[in-house]
């Protein structure tokens, strides 16, 4: 194969790719497939990807071969770290000039340029960062939607090298062309959290924090639940990038309930608990028009997310978007819908986890210990055993999205 041919098929590869992602709808899973082709591309050990948000740079995702292997970063993907738009960090200038940056020795940067180096990654974690190449995210109309860092270019035998001229001429080519893709998940995102601070205004405790929580909380429960029962990777992505949206609607029903109700500051009567437990349904009403995958998702998250697997949650299966007429017939058990049974869980974690107008936070071993107790009850054994497995990562995204 000559230059040309190999060089038209790696941008037909390219090309590719970018239609795949465009399958992808949440910002989070979009990040993650770029920055994993990017490292392919350029055979890089490590990377990251910042986004600009509110004028900074907001630490976004990160993979590590050498420090996390193949089964993700875990608590370090929610790290809450914000770097300034300026020309003393390496990301912040790529973003502020709009250039790309490669440098073959991160602790041997000329004097001569305004950036440098911070090396307390490396020192925290053992790593040592030789090679670096950063690359702002331009789309087509030259807006700036973050800034993808990738480390350590290595050798076939997996030792460092400097970035080769195949990887600061075609890793560009898809990082730009990936902007899009980016940009158009940040927007999903953003339309569901409008969609949220319409339920807000009606309810005080569904708060795009804890929406974000909660969506993140499912994603992370479900994959490890997932990769427990050997389910193929790619299935595993599929539904992660479904159930990270879907679940963020979770109680949007809640817009049709009285004010009086949501917000009333102690317990509820029992009339008005009924009441409440409308909300599932007028939830289902907002997705009933079923056209997708998300659609049918969320509308299975927003009608059964309070069924319990001994089946004394409700609505039950009687319970028709069509009608408000009372359940007869409990959910019990996998008849209730796996995104739904992960939602419950991480719904109850969440809320018990936080303050509220009538409650004060509790403490983890109080939370952990309902949890357990609900294991078999409230909720699907399978998946309280993956929430024990991952405590430290909901940990994180808890300090993430406070």
């Amino acid at each position: 194969m000559t230059g040309k041919q190999q060089g038209d098929a790696i941008v037909v590869s390219i090309l590719e790719t970018i239609q795949e992602l465009n399958q992808l709808k949440d910002v989070d899973m979009i990040l993650d497939r770029i920055l994993l082709e990017a490292r392919a591309l350029a055979r890089a050990d490590a990377g990251s990807i910042y986004l600009l948000k509110n004028q900074s740079l907001l630490f976004s995702h990160v993979q590590n071969d050498t420090l996390f292997g193949q089964r993700g970063a875990g608590a370090a993907q929610y790290t809450n770290k914000i770097l300034p738009i300026s020309e003393n960090s390496i990301v912040g200038y790529s973003a502020l000039t709009k250039e790309m940056v490669v440098i073959d020795d991160a602790y041997q940067i000329s004097p001569d340029v305004p950036y440098s180096f911070n090396s307390s990654f490396d020192e925290k974690n053992n790593y040592h960062t030789t090679s670096i190449l950063t690359i702002p995210l331009i789309t087509s109309n030259d807006s700036l939607v973050g800034v993808m860092q990738l480390i350590n270019a290595q050798e076939k035998d997996n030792k460092p090298t400097i970035f080769s001229k195949h990887s600061t001429m075609y890793v560009p080519l898809f990082a730009n062309n990936a902007a899009v893709t980016i940009e158009r998940g940040i927007l999903n995102r953003e339309l569901i959290l409008r969609m949220v601070k319409m339920a807000e205004l009606h309810d005080p405790k569904e708060t795009g924090a804890h929406v974000q929580r909660v969506s993140a909380y499912c994603a992370e429960i479900y994959q490890r639940w997932a990769e427990n029962k050997k389910i193929p990777a790619k299935e595993i992505k599929h539904f992660r990038d479904l159930i990270s949206l879907a679940a963020m609607l979770h109680d949007a029903g809640k817009v049709g309930i009285s004010d009086i109700i949501l917000k009333k500051p102690a317990r509820l009567t029992s009339e008005e608990f009924a009441i409440i437990k409308q909300h599932t349904i007028y939830g289902a009403q907002l997705f009933a028009n079923i056209s997708s995958e998300l659609d049918q998702m969320t509308y299975d998250i927003t009608l059964h997310h309070h069924e319990k697997w001994n089946g004394q949650g409700y609505p039950g299966q009687a319970a028709h978007h069509e009608s408000l007429e009372p359940p007869r017939q409990p959910l019990t058990g996998d008849e209730i819908p796996l995104a739904a049974r992960i939602t419950a869980l991480a719904d109850v974690y969440d809320a018990l986890s936080s303050k509220r107008c009538y409650k004060e936070s509790w403490d983890k071993e109080r939370v952990y210990e309902v949890i357990r107790n609900e294991s078999g009850a409230h909720f699907d054994p399978e998946l309280v055993t993956a929430f024990f497995e991952i405590t430290d990562i909901l940990r994180a995204i808890q300090l993430k999205f406070q």
